[in-house]
């Protein structure tokens, strides 16, 4: 795993203004599971690092394992390079004559710290693919460790990493007069004085022309081959682009390059490059998209190319893990595309696909090789598990796994296993698919309640979960689960994470790399941090006994429990850079690891720690941070130490890290940004990449260890070892014996030293089993019950005459061959199936909901966790006069589907019975209809002190359970309704807003009027000349034009105020106005007799200049307008009295009536034959609008846009086709207000 994204400190300071990253690219084999930091994942791609629920995978720290970061793949891909040096750090070393190296430090560390995040965001969102990474200024920790393969995934949304602490680097004079100090002391170790150093074989190369390129990516084939490809590249932080390249190839290991940019184009600029892991002579280079969006091929190991066009930008790439053409490419718009002609050909594959969520098929475990597993995003909460074939992924062809929806970024396929997230009622359920089955819940302890989970390993047919619970911020517990996946029991609690710089989720926990079972994890207790080792997968932990003395022979005073070693658990991101901590498959029981000494880990007083045999007994190796690689297969050891200054030296031990020997392997000092080490598992070619200077050219150094070795190994060379915990020999259930390399041997073992062990079965005993599913173990080791656990005597799959197993409470750890002995005490037993009354009935819906859309299938679930399933008959009621019953639980494993066609409140139930007893369970389910359209119908001008009725009229107009939400005026406070309409009373004059939310399911949906607040006005009704209509389209802007318009013609005509006249043209065919007069108060002074007489002249003069057709305006040229006055009155003349007449109100009444005719017949106009009346209902803009107007003039356009019910007539002819008949029909059971407004919209 990573280390968190903190280099270390002792290469960050001497190149303050170019920042220099160097990405290597190869692709190891590795599982297809889910990585962490900048995950990548198997099959070929370095995976962005903004993903949220992540499942990750540890793996051993073999090359094979740790190497790159790969997406996950549900199969084991082979990853480009697999065979390279484990564990290549390269930090700084003093030269003895280094000038003003240390004095410039302070300002060339701030400078590296401003541009840190800078480089980590450059890295095409950690796309990279294979890639190593070197940065001139951060190049600090590129050695790899091993131990943590980690993949991308989530079930929650971050990433599994690993912490990274360095200690700092020391700047100023003192800084300078210290490390002389520590170089005297090394010296003394030497085997040789300075006259006659020890020299290795290497050779030097200037990239000549590439001093301003910052960045690097390298290839090195391996496999036999000599060539290397590099591409050094020029990125403008500033303008965020590749501004120049250059492409490199050496055919000699190194030795010498040839510039190849004539052969792949002048002016072309390339940006990343890609290998096949299945066929490393087989180059993909991509160009700056901004520039030319092109890929070229080269299939002869980057000798000769071929340049392809794209249509789309690669944000990734994912390589099939054995099919060495086919790829699967990322676009930039969610798009995935496919080609099985290694990109000469791209193939749409599916839309909305979501970042990192696509996966290759895996081998035995899917029906065919070519098929894709997808994450397809429907919403921002909703998405869908779906498979598709890679040639053909159409609708017929798609597979839906998981029967729903599931929560973004939550899909994960990592070996046997699939994980998805669903969240309910605002809580998250996580589900497991083992070998393709059904999905399970994953059961944890009951009151886990976790806050966040990520999947870490799926070896070995077992799941390891990291989960956040709801009591913990920044530490993890972890779980492990029996063989299925479904049931969790803790392994170790309250394990250190911390945020990376990507705000990903970093946990200090390391597999150790050659020793099956064998973990170190970092655990917080009682507020200090102390490093735990386990042998046998998290059933036993212990602390890690620290050295007898230390690097000088002085005796250490450490006294467990109290003091202990410490160590930083951190990996290394990129597979050829250095961590806190390495290991490797070839050489078993070899960790080298940075830490402390004390009662808790620290960051200050850092020194190297080695052990030899397992983490038994350690031993200091130096007393500051080094970076320590392994050669040969481990049968050698490089050390580096961090500092800022340029080296010439590097440190050797053939004996596991006893004695250390100085080697130059340069002649001049070197400010060293990375180290690559040759692939293959015999290591002993090493290429340095550095500069003299910050301004110098890249300065590539080929170093030949094969010098330094005078013979190969023979078996006289190699002794046995017994693994072992503390002296005891059974671990996992055998006793391990290992045949290593002895330590006074100096001689190469080579390519064909493989790791021998042989095994012996153990008697079984207690230690080899952990506590099953429900149980706990107590202080004394004996695992009993929890407390929410009652132990059933038998499944719920159990039917008379058949045999369960019956749990002892405990459970054999995953992958423990221990035999005999205690087996049969503690191995669940089989027992007689008894008969059992039904109990634990559970009636759920597929999607854990209780709510469905109407004439759409629901699926219910129903379990039941105790009797006999086969004799237990099971009756569905739906609540809508249906009802089911089958014979027996098993026959409704799939679950029981059923249409509603009426919206409305069902009562569900389920009653499971058999001869001995029954049970029932009861669920409430919502139907609903999908709400599309509301409206809000008030009158346009209203009453002061009177009620107003307003109504938020519904299409359709029946949906289901429905609230409403209703603003009045500059009221903050809503008022909340369950019914569709209201009565408010407007206690003053002027313009208010009335907005209403209307609440159905999932969906809000609102609507706004204004109405003008008046004491006294009269109103009247206007109809126009005929011609109108065929110029009226009957949108809210034209009817807006129109009113401001007749307004003007009025007043032209009678001399009326505009301050006392509104007009609003209301919505539909044929086209209708209405006008309101409003008195004026100077006049009347707001006497009640004077205000009648003044509206009463008004009034007389409106209509006499109406009836005299003197109001008439030209609506375009030669076609003139006459307004009329109609016969009905909208509203009463006068509102001066408390009761209306008789007259008055027959007169509003049949206003009200016509009008809801006009707007019903609109409704279903295409219903009733013969009838051919145009109305429409329009969502208006002007619905949305808010206006404050001073004056009634200035409010006209809103008032008159807020009088309208609007909506285009096409798209609302369409719906009314397309909507099931019964979505329109009230249900018996649901109350809907048919309440009507004082002033209905006609």
């Amino acid at each position: 795993m990573r280390r968190g994204g903190r280099s270390g400190q002792g290469w960050i300071g001497m190149f303050g203004t170019v920042m220099m990253v160097l990405m290597v690219v190869l692709m190891l084999p590795v599982r297809s599971e889910i990585s962490c930091r900048s995950c990548q994942v198997a099959g070929g791609e370095w995976r962005p690092s903004d993903q949220r629920l992540v499942l990750l995978k540890l793996k051993t720290g073999d090359a094979r394992d740790s190497a790159v970061p790969l997406q996950a793949t549900g199969s084991r891909g082979e990853v480009a390079q697999e065979d390279r040096l484990d564990g290549q750090t390269l930090a700084g070393e003093e030269h003895p004559q280094s000038g003003r190296g240390s004095e410039e430090e302070p300002v060339e560390v701030a400078a590296a710290s401003r541009r840190k995040r800078e480089v980590l965001r450059e890295v095409r969102r950690s796309s990279t693919d294979r890639l190593n990474v070197f940065d001139r200024q951060l190049g600090s920790s590129l050695s790899s460790s091993r131990g943590g393969k980690v993949h991308d995934g989530q079930i929650a949304d971050a990433r599994l990493k690993y912490r990274g602490r360095r200690s700092t680097g020391s700047g100023g004079g003192s800084s300078r007069e210290r490390a002389e100090l520590r170089w005297n002391k090394e010296e003394r170790r030497t085997s040789s004085s300075r006259q006659e150093e020890l020299k290795l074989t290497s050779s030097t190369f200037a990239l000549t022309g590439d001093s301003a390129h910052n960045q690097a990516m390298v290839h090195w084939s391996g496999q036999n081959s000599s060539v290397i490809l590099m591409l050094t590249k020029l990125y403008d932080f500033n303008l965020g682009s590749v501004t120049e390249s250059s492409l490199w190839r050496s055919t000699d290991y190194g030795t010498t390059y040839e510039k190849l940019n004539e052969k792949v184009g002048v002016k072309t600029i390339l940006s990343y490059l890609y290998v096949s892991p299945n066929n490393k002579r087989k180059i993909m280079l991509l160009t700056d998209p901004e520039v030319e969006n092109s890929l070229l091929i080269s299939t002869d190991e980057g000798a000769t190319y071929q340049k392809y066009r794209l249509s789309f930008y690669v944000l990734s790439l994912l390589f099939h893990p054995e099919q060495e053409d086919w790829i699967l490419a990322y676009s930039h718009d969610q798009k995935l595309y496919s080609s099985v002609e290694f990109g000469r050909r791209w193939q749409l594959v599916h839309e909305r696909v979501a970042p990192n969520r696509f996966y290759w098929s895996k081998t035995g475990l899917d029906k065919e090789p070519g098929l894709i597993h997808l994450e397809t995003s429907i919403s921002e909460t909703q998405a869908l598990y779906v498979t598709c074939k890679l040639q053909n992924c159409t609708e017929a062809n798609k597979g839906k796994p998981f029967p729903g929806y599931i929560d973004p970024n939550s899909l994960v396929v990592q070996d046997e296993y699939v994980f998805v997230q669903v969240s309910t009622g605002g809580r998250p359920i996580y589900y497991v698919s083992s070998r393709r089955d059904l999905f399970t819940p994953m059961k944890l302890p009951k009151y886990t309640l976790p806050k966040d989970l990520h999947v870490i390993s799926t070896d070995e047919n077992r799941v390891v979960a990291a989960v956040q619970e709801w009591n913990q911020n920044d530490t993890y517990n972890l779980y492990v689960s029996e063989s299925g996946g479904v049931f969790y029991t803790l392994a170790l609690e309250s394990v250190v994470s911390s945020m990376g710089p990507e705000g990903n989720v970093m946990i200090d926990l390391y597999e150790v790399a050659g020793i099956k079972g064998m973990f170190l994890a970092n655990k917080k207790q009682d507020d200090q941090i102390k490093t735990f080792i386990t042998y046998n997968k998290g059933r036993d932990w212990r602390l890690l006994q620290a050295p007898s003395s230390d690097l000088h022979g002085n005796s250490i005073h450490c006294i467990l429990p109290y003091c202990s070693l410490h160590l930083h658990l951190h990996v290394s991101a990129n597979p050829y850079t250095s961590g806190n901590i390495a290991s490797k498959e070839s050489a078993p029981g070899i960790i080298v690891a940075s830490g402390s000494i004390g009662a808790e880990l620290t960051s200050s007083n850092v020194s190297m720690f080695i052990t030899s045999d397992a983490g038994n007994t350690w031993r200091q190796i130096f007393d500051e941070e080094y970076s320590v690689l392994y050669l040969d297969q481990g049968g050698a050891l490089v050390a580096i130490r961090h500092t800022p200054l340029p080296i010439r030296h590097l440190w050797l031990s053939f004996d596991e890290g006893r004695v250390w020997n100085k080697y130059s392997f340069t002649s001049s000092p070197l400010f060293v940004d990375g180290v690559l080490g040759e692939p293959g598992e015999e290591t002993l070619i090493m290429t340095i990449f550095g500069h003299v200077s910050h301004r110098s050219e890249w300065q590539l150094v080929k170093i030949d260890f094969r010098s330094i070795f005078n013979r190969r190994c023979t078996e006289a060379d190699y002794q046995t070892w017994h693994l072992h915990n503390q002296g005891e020999p059974c671990l996992m259930g055998v006793k391990r014996i290992y045949r290593k390399l002895k330590p006074i041997a100096r001689c190469v073992m080579g390519k064909t030293y493989s790791v021998t062990m042989t095994s012996d079965p153990c008697d079984c005993t207690e230690s080899d089993f952990e506590c099953d599913y429900g149980y706990e173990r107590r202080t004394d080791g004996r695992c009993t019950p929890a407390f929410w656990f009652q132990p059933s005597s038998m499944s719920r799959s159990c039917t008379t005459g058949h045999t369960f197993l019956n749990s002892t409470g405990y459970r054999k750890v995953v992958s423990n061959n221990c035999t005999a002995g205690v087996v049969d005490l503690y191995t669940a037993r089989r027992l007689p199936c008894p008969s059992q009354a039904p109990k634990g009935l559970h009636l759920v819906t597929s999607e854990g909901k209780l709510t469905a859309l109407l004439s759409h299938n629901v699926t219910f679930l129903v379990f039941l966790e105790q009797g006999d399933g086969s004799r237990t008959s099971i009756t569905v009621d739906f609540g809508d006069g249906n009802a089911i019953t089958y014979s027996n639980v098993s026959s409704i494993e799939d679950g029981i589907k059923h249409i509603y066609k009426n919206v409305g409140i069902y009562r569900v139930s389920a009653m499971a019975e058999n001869g001995l007893g029954s049970e029932t369970a009861v669920l409430f389910l919502h139907v609903t209809c999908q709400l599309e359209y509301i409206h809000l119908s008030a009158p346009f001008v209203a009453v002061k002190n009177k009620e107003v009725n307003l109504t938020a009229v519904l299409w359709p107009s029946q949906v289901g359970t429905v609230t409403y939400i209703w603003w009045f005026g500059n009221n903050s406070e809503p008022v909340i309704t369950l019914e569709g309409s209201v009565a408010f009373t407007f206690p003053r004059e002027g313009v208010n807003i009335v907005t209403v939310q209307v609440a159905a399911g999932n969906t809000i949906l609102q609507d706004r009027k204004t109405i003008a607040i008046h004491e006294y006005f009269k109103s009247h009704l206007l109809a126009f000349s005929s011609n109108l209509d065929d110029h009226n389209p009957d949108v809210a802007e034209w009817r807006l034009d129109v009113s401001r318009v007749i307004k003007n013609s009025m007043v032209q005509a009678t001399d009326v105020s505009p301050d006392q006249l509104l007009v609003t043209v209301l919505p539909g065919l044929p086209t209708a106005a209405e006008f309101f007069l409003l008195p004026d108060k100077e006049i009347t002074e707001g006497k009640p007799e004077k205000t009648a007489a003044h509206l009463d002249q008004l009034l007389e003069l409106v209509l006499g200049a109406l009836n005299q057709n003197q109001v008439q305006f030209t609506l375009r040229p030669g076609v003139q307008i006459t307004v009329y006055a109609a016969q009905l009155s909208a509203a009463p003349l006068v509102d001066t009295s408390e009761n209306h007449s008789s007259s008055a109100m027959l007169m509003l009444l049949s206003v009200v009536v016509v009008g809801l005719a006009v707007f019903l017949i609109y409704k279903f106009k295409r219903k009733i034959p013969g009838l051919h009346l145009y109305a429409a209902m329009q969502d208006e803009k002007e619905q949305e609008m808010i206006r404050s107007p001073v004056s009634p003039t200035e409010s006209t356009p809103s008032c008159s846009s807020q009088r309208e019910l609007l909506t285009s007539p096409e798209p609302l002819d369409t719906e009314v086709n397309t909507q099931p008949i019964e979505c329109i029909k009230p249900h018996p059971r649901v109350k809907f207000s048919t309440e009507l407004p004082t002033y209905i919209d006609v």
